[in-house]
């Protein structure tokens, strides 16, 4: 078996489960992560809908394929 070194991020989430949070808690930070990922992908595919004259047409059609 391969070790494997967690990732900064990782180790953050360590970090607060250490403090025993509320399960209110977990799942803010579980949303908070969700929009900022979600988010940050969203931003990544219109830049390169742009880059590539991809239009609004184009998505529809592939949509429906």
């Amino acid at each position: 078996m391969v070790a494997q070194r967690l990732s900064t991020l990782q180790l953050e989430l360590l970090k607060v489960y250490s403090f025993q949070p509320s399960e209110d808690d977990l799942l803010a930070v579980k949303k908070m992560l969700s929009e900022y990922f979600s988010t940050k992908l969203i931003t990544k595919i219109e830049k390169k809908v742009n880059e590539n004259g991809i239009s609004e047409t184009d998505l529809d059609r592939w949509l429906h394929e």
